[in-house]
């Protein structure tokens, strides 16, 4: 099993018609696709970063794009259930990296942070940990 990185999953799911090297570096990435493989969580991080900061994709897409990567049967996330988590609580508001941080802390009693914005959406979706706001 391979592991792969945020450009491989960025090939196989973004047509990039603006850059030459798409079209002859996705072919690889659909065959590494193919075979049984494994995807980090911060590739997953990156990847995210990529869609939304590079690629300006709609964070629907950017849902679809990871729960169509985590319906691969033969593929592999590091720390699957909260991943899926982080892409939950995405979808109801919650920045990916702030969600998956919080999913990833599931056996700490409590999120410390200074970002209100984090700390009043994780309160409304009820997260576990919940996020505290430090003053």
């Amino acid at each position: 099993m391979k592991a792969l990185d945020t450009n491989v999953l960025a090939r196989f799911f973004i047509d990039d018609d603006d850059d030459p090297q798409a079209a002859t570096q996705r072919p690889a990435a659909v065959a590494a696709l193919a075979e049984r493989c494994f995807v980090s969580v911060t590739v997953l991080l990156e990847l995210e970063w990529v869609m939304r900061g590079f690629y300006e994709l709609p964070k629907a897409d950017i849902a679809r794009v990871l729960r169509a990567l985590a319906g691969i049967a033969h593929v592999t996330f590091e720390d699957r259930d909260a991943v899926l988590a982080a892409v939950e609580a995405f979808d109801h508001g919650l920045d990916f990296a702030d969600a998956l941080h919080l999913a990833r802390s599931c056996r700490a009693s409590g999120f410390a942070t200074f970002d209100r914005r984090l700390a009043k959406r994780a309160k409304g979706l009820a997260l576990v940990p919940p996020a505290e706001l430090l003053a």
